[in-house]
């Protein structure tokens, strides 16, 4: 299980900001959730970046102990959890937006959200909102 987060290190908001949401793993269930609108433990498992289970777990849980994601009981089948993004959560869609600008721009490989760059860079505010209000 990850450190405590109650206990910060220092007062840096890059650190508190990293301690919160910014590992990989962490980042990466975001975006399933914000830009690939998936919301469940299976989904989060077949992401193209093959998460372990073990860590999956333990970064849903930690987002949830940050109120970065919420966890509710599956309406259609009561043994699962749909996961979605709280508002503190929905409130980091700035920033990921920002990661994909910088990647389209220095990462020349052809990447997996090359349509999301191209819908940010034809109306950032307008994309983002939708994303903010859903």
């Amino acid at each position: 299980m990850r450190k405590n987060t109650q206990k910060r290190q220092s007062g840096c908001p890059v650190a508190f900001g990293l301690d919160t949401f910014g590992d990989r793993w962490s980042l990466l269930i975001i975006r399933e959730i914000l830009l690939r609108g998936h919301n469940t433990y299976s989904e989060f498992l077949a992401a193209e970046e093959k998460i372990a289970t073990n860590i999956l777990i333990d970064r849903l849980k930690h987002l949830e102990a940050e109120n970065i994601i919420e966890k509710n009981r599956d309406p259609n089948n009561r043994r699962s959890f749909i996961y979605t993004l709280s508002q503190k959560g929905r409130d980091l869609t700035p920033i990921l937006l920002e990661i994909i600008i910088w990647s389209g721009a220095y990462d020349k490989r052809d990447f997996a959200l090359h349509d999301v760059l191209e819908k940010i860079k034809a109306d950032r505010k307008g994309f983002e909102a939708s994303l903010i209000s859903e």
